[in-house]
This record gives structure tokens, sequence and C-alpha cells, in this order.
């Protein structure tokens, strides 16, 4: 009689460890499905700065800066991921890119039966990234993914994606420079007509927006060979 007690007991034992075990969220595979739906969603996407390429060096960097910084690592890496999805969406759509990634990662996340309060921040941190949205972080997943995103524009790769950025959006009347005052020491600063303005305009100021101690330093480093840059662009202007 005992012995039969005793089995029964180990069978609801077993049965209930299957269960909890059948409920564990498991964050490496939602990853992991993530990833690779993002890169395939960015495959038909013509955008050499907002494209999968930059995606992935967010996602690494995030990556990097909270394993110095803390924070829950899925929550970054995911929002690191879809942070830009809203740049696969239709042209025809006018909302601003930020709010059409929140919407389209609402829906994935959804699907991969996230938890609700991973969710939340996974979207908060997506709104914040944006330099223009204006929303402020207030996690510290979403800070380590806003200086992810930003320090994507510093450095020898913010020289080419602002190269590669200021031809596709240019127009008839874009100029490299502005002729007399290149470095805007004097005109009113518009990027719109002259490519280099970016740079006092948005690019110097980068540094001063983040939020990490990771973040700064990385940040300083990659500014200073942007200073750099502007020197040798001056010293060769100057030359003609």
């Amino acid at each position: 009689m005992k012995g039969t007690v005793a089995n029964t007991s180990r069978k609801k034992c077993i049965v209930v460890i299957m269960k909890q075990s059948e409920t564990v969220f498991d964050e490496v595979r939602v990853l992991s499905t993530i990833h690779t739906e993002v890169q395939q969603r960015f495959a038909g996407i013509d955008d050499l700065a907002h494209g999968w390429e930059h995606v992935g060096r967010v996602y690494t960097l995030a990556l990097h800066i909270t394993e110095r910084e803390g924070g829950d690592r899925f929550i970054v890496g995911m929002a690191a991921l879809l942070h830009d999805l809203g740049r696969t969406a239709p042209h025809t759509e006018t909302r601003h890119h930020a709010d059409l990634s929140v919407a389209l990662a609402t829906t994935l996340l959804a699907e991969q039966s996230v938890p609700q309060e991973k969710q939340v921040a996974i979207l908060h941190a997506i709104v914040a990234h944006s330099f223009s949205r204006g929303v402020e972080p207030q996690t510290v997943e979403a800070c380590v993914v806003r200086d992810a995103d930003r320090l994507d524009g510093l450095g020898a790769l913010g020289v080419l994606r602002w190269a590669v950025t200021g031809a596709v959006r240019r127009t008839p009347e874009t100029r490299s420079y502005h002729p007399q005052d290149p470095f805007g020491e004097q005109h009113t600063l518009d990027d719109q007509h002259y490519m280099l303005d970016h740079f006092p305009l948005k690019l110097l100021k980068l540094e001063a927006t983040m939020l990490t101690a990771t973040g700064r330093s990385l940040a300083q480093q990659r500014t200073a060979f942007m200073r750099t840059f502007l020197q040798e662009f001056k010293y060769e202007l100057e030359l003609l």
C-alpha cells in the first residue's frame, strides 16, 4: 500500500515538473527566431544606412554595452533587432518609423508569447531610441539601445552612413558644403542643402547625449575620429 502511494506521488511530481517545464519561456529560441525574421524582412530593403547592416551592428553593440552596464540581455537584444523594423513598412505609410516599429514589433512579440512585462520594456526601448521622436528612456535597457543606435552614427561608420544618406536624400539644390562657409561658422545650418552641415547640426552633438558610461567612452573615441576627418577635409579645401 505504501509503495502504491509513493509511486502515485512520484508520478504527480513528474507531471507537475513537466507542466512547469512546458511553461518556461525560451528566450534564446525567441531571440534567434526574431533575428532570422528581421533579417528576412530587411532582405528587400535598399537602404545602406538604415538596413540590416545597421540593425546587425546596433544589435551587436547593444549586447556589448549591456554586458558592461547591466540590464536584461533579452530585452536589449529584442529591442535592438526591432528598433528600425518600421523601415520595412510600405512607403505609403506616413507614421514615424519608430511608431511603425512599435506596431510591427507588438505583433511579433505576441506571436512569440513574450511575457507582458518584457513586451512593455521592449516596446519602450524601441520608441525611445529615436532622435526625432523625443521620448526619453526610462530603463537601463532603453538607455543601452539608444546609445548603441547613436554610436552607429559616429566614427568611420558614421562618416560612411552620412555620405550614403546624403547621396540618397539629395535634391537638385543639394551641395556637399556651403561654398563660402563649409563648416557652418557663419551661415544658418541647413543639412538639406549642405551635406557637411549635418556634422555640427547633429553628428557632433551625439556624444553629449550618451546615457551609459560605456556609450560615452565609445562616443568620445568615435567623435574624435570625426573631428580628425573634418580637420583633414578643411586642410584639403584650403589647398584648392
